[in-house]
């Protein structure tokens, strides 16, 4: 079954670190055997032969990068002071993604139209596929790369597809570790994104914003990496979980929820003092679960699994060691009683459905 991975920090890991994500995890984690790397951003989860090997057709490639605010150290080289150094830093990213495309065209795509999407989908066909690439979508995260809403349409035309308009707080929206509402810029930054039949990404807005924006905006919908928080009751952030009642909402509008199996996203009060094995793939499929039983389907839920995006092998969940294993994920689920319809959705059809009636024919 085709695997759709709706968050991967791909860009940030490239321009921080250095990482060569043409390679195998085992290379990158050889290489930085004696970095600092790993003390900052864990054990990568994340190469080209285990996109392959875990049929993972499609990624949500992240633009990011933080405010110098939540700076975490002279290593953390993506921060930026005010619009401008945050428009230079995302355009750094996004440019990588069109060198990394035209460097690599027999392993990736970037997706910007139906076509190309359908394209990359149809090199996985057949029992011995013949052309398999990762399709790219691309995805910014925290809108303040955004100068100023009327510039929106550049960003289009050179392939973002999804914008979330927060990660902590930004000009448009609060965030995570910093609640508000959306901003007058905010409701300014929809409209153009209306225009444009953007997807819209609800993850890091705290729910107050995400509430407006749902009422404001017609789009399509996502939360591209976000868990429930009723799992999750004592989190010290709970502005980044989903209630049930967002949860509802996200799925009236056909709207899809990535799972994010990070240990401390999965059970409560976890801490690495207890070790991978507190945390097991059973508890990622507990917030699957929790998801399909609020809404009543499993049509609103799949996999976003921020790998590589502040934490690494060390913080997922035992018998997750790259993200070639988010395909036992799909087998755990037919365990529990999921037919295999409803498996080939989570993993990756909920996501292709939302792409396929949001990204333009043409």
């Amino acid at each position: 079954m085709i695997v759709v991975d709706a968050h991967e920090d791909i860009a940030w890991n490239a321009l921080t670190f250095g990482r060569d994500y043409t390679l195998s995890v085992a290379e990158t984690r050889a290489r930085e055997v004696d970095m600092e790397t790993p003390a900052h951003n864990g054990h990568t989860l994340l190469g080209w032969p285990e996109w392959i090997r875990g049929c993972v057709a499609v990624v949500f490639a992240t633009l990011f990068a933080a405010p110098v605010r939540r700076r975490y150290g002279l290593w953390d080289t993506q921060c930026y002071t005010d619009a401008e150094e945050a428009h230079n830093l995302y355009q750094a990213s996004l440019d990588f993604y069109w060198r990394l495309v035209s460097e690599h065209p027999d392993k990736f795509c970037l997706i910007r139209m139906r076509a190309d999407l359908e394209q990359v989908l149809n090199g996985w066909q057949g029992e011995e596929p013949r052309e398999t690439r990762v399709g790219l979508v691309i995805l910014m995260e925290g809108a303040d790369g955004v100068r100023r809403p009327a510039e929106l349409p550049e960003w289009y035309e050179a392939g973002v597809r999804i914008l979330g308009p927060a990660w902590t707080g930004t000009r448009y929206a609060g965030g995570t570790g910093e609640p508000g509402p959306l901003s007058d810029d905010g409701r300014a930054l929809l409209e153009v994104m209306a225009d444009l039949k953007m997807i819209l990404d609800l993850s890091h807005m705290t729910e107050e914003g995400v509430l407006e924006a749902l009422d404001r905006y017609q789009g399509s919908v996502i939360a591209s990496h976000s868990n429930p928080l009723a799992r999750l009751p004592h989190s010290a952030k709970p502005e980044r979980h989903l209630s049930d009642h967002v949860i509802s909402q996200i799925a009236e509008r056909d709207g899809v929820i990535g799972i994010v199996p990070f240990n401390r996203f999965l059970k409560d009060n976890w801490s690495p003092s207890d070790g991978r094995q507190a945390v097991t793939i059973d508890d990622v499929i507990a917030h699957i679960d929790h998801i399909c039983q609020v809404v009543g389907d499993a049509e609103h839920v799949g996999l976003g699994s921020d790998f590589d995006g502040g934490f690494g092998v060390d913080k997922v969940p035992l018998g997750l060691d790259s993200v070639a294993d988010l395909r036992l994920i799909g087998g755990a689920l037919s365990a529990r009683g999921y037919n295999s319809r409803d498996v080939e959705a989570i993993l990756g059809g909920n996501w292709l459905r939302v792409l396929r009636r949001a990204l333009p024919e043409s």
